[in-house]
């Protein structure tokens, strides 16, 4: 990332390689990895309005997407979707493309946590979508985001949480006799979780918390 430094020449090539696409309007590039703190603090265009549009163009491409798989029900197919553009989903596929390293913002890493990533995602199909069309953003999701399981319950649980404050779960996991017992804390409150693995009991440590969570709400 790139606290308070503009880009250079060989910045916006190594973006656009990232994303799978040479951009004609260079300004709109810059502008997809424009974090609201460097425009408060040098001026031009920040990314909030791209992501705007980011999220509805990616909403409509992975509808499509699905909507070309026969055999699956309205029900299935809104699951799957929620699969794909959930937080969690979006984080993974930024980390696979490496995007936030060319992000331009100011004042601290700490102005750049939550959803900081996801947003440039969107961002960032909004950009392609703008300057190469559907066939750029197309192109640029199949190379990078994938499914989430609708059963992860921790990248879920870490999903519901981020949305609300920017510390993740934390999990305590200990092994007893009979496998592995875990604690998971956010937000105030806390649940246990047993399982034969450590994965197993973290997974679902994080259902009973997402569900305390969800059922409240």
């Amino acid at each position: 990332m790139n606290n308070g430094e503009n880009w250079t020449e060989e910045t916006c090539r190594l973006a656009e390689e990232a994303l799978g696409h040479s951009f004609r309007d260079k300004n709109l590039l810059r502008t997809c990895f424009t974090h609201k703190s460097y425009a408060n603090a040098f001026g031009g265009e920040h990314n909030e309005r791209l992501e705007f549009l980011g999220d509805a163009v990616l909403g409509l491409a992975v509808t499509e997407e699905l909507f070309a798989r026969r055999g699956e029900d309205e029900g299935k197919l809104t699951e799957r979707r929620k699969g794909y553009v959930s937080q969690s989903a979006l984080e993974r596929a930024e980390r696979e493309a490496g995007l936030m390293q060319y992000l331009r913002y100011s004042g601290g890493e700490h102005n750049v946590g939550g959803k900081t990533a996801s947003n440039l995602f969107e961002a960032c199909v909004a950009g392609l979508y703008l300057d190469g069309g559907m066939d750029a953003v197309r192109a640029f999701l199949h190379r990078y985001l994938s499914e989430t399981d609708p059963e992860n319950y921790k990248s879920r649980l870490q999903e519901y949480v981020q949305e609300r404050v920017q510390e993740p779960p934390r999990y305590s996991t200990r092994e007893t006799e009979e496998g592995f017992t875990c604690t998971v804390s956010a937000l105030g409150q806390r649940a246990e979780g047993a399982g034969a693995s450590k994965k197993a009991a973290e997974t679902a440590a994080a259902g009973r918390l997402l569900k305390l969570f969800t059922e409240r709400t």
